[in-house]
């Protein structure tokens, strides 16, 4: 039952839905403005956007896999995807941008950031305590552990929460940045919105489904449609 319950598909159906969307939305959008030239390729865009806020200790480095691109604060670089990395569209340097933004976040201790930064511990083994201790709970028919792996669960929705912020100034950043700096055009700019419009919307879909998740599990345990 706890395993299988079929309203816990109709209880994240939204979310579920809105990431569905969210996905198309992304590669669609990525598609379009793939086909837009910039004056710079993503790379160069990143470099001339670090160099320009007096970051040149920022790396800028290509690493595998399809929109793979993010900024890593431990090491201090901007990891890109092959196309972003080195595609002269409005699509790569729009996202190049956007991880500058990070980078530029950090250096300017941007708070939600930092608070984002110390609560991926809690994102990263937050999904694997709660389903430890959900089962071990269940099994043992312990109240406590089922409520401590909600707590666990907790700490999820709590950086995506924070990430929200982080992820629409990052872009909020970027769309700015590539206005001032000209390296796109009317059409450009345009097509950059775009892209990082759709991708925050699956910030707010995996945040959704977090919230969804949580609620679920409360509702659950907490003797709302419980059969205990």
């Amino acid at each position: 039952m706890m395993f299988f319950d079929p309203m816990y598909f109709l209880f994240l159906a939204p979310a579920m839905l809105l990431a569905f969307w969210a996905q198309m939305k992304v590669k669609s959008t990525y598609a379009e403005a793939m086909q837009v030239d910039a004056r710079l390729s993503g790379a160069a865009a990143a470099r001339h956007i670090l160099d320009e806020a007096g970051l040149q200790n920022v790396g800028i480095e290509q690493t595998d896999g399809f929109l793979s691109d993010h900024y890593d604060p431990g090491h201090r670089v901007l990891r890109l995807s092959p196309e972003v990395y080195s595609s002269r569209s409005a699509a790569a340097v729009g996202i190049a941008a956007h991880e500058a933004g990070h980078a530029l976040q950090h250096a300017h201790g941007y708070m939600p950031l930092s608070i984002r930064n110390a609560a991926v511990p809690a994102a990263r083994f937050g999904p694997v305590g709660f389903m430890i201790l959900l089962i071990l709970g269940f099994l043992m028919s312990s109240q406590l552990l089922i409520w401590l792996g909600i707590a666990f669960f907790s700490g999820v929705v709590f950086f995506q929460l924070i990430n929200l912020p982080v992820e629409f100034d990052a872009s909020n950043r970027a769309k700015q940045i590539l206005t001032d700096y000209q390296i796109v055009d009317s059409q450009g700019s345009a097509a950059v919105s775009s892209v990082l419009n759709a991708a925050a919307w699956t910030y707010v879909a995996g945040t959704l489904q977090s919230i969804l998740t949580l609620l679920y599990y409360i509702m659950r345990f907490g003797g709302v449609g419980s059969d205990d």
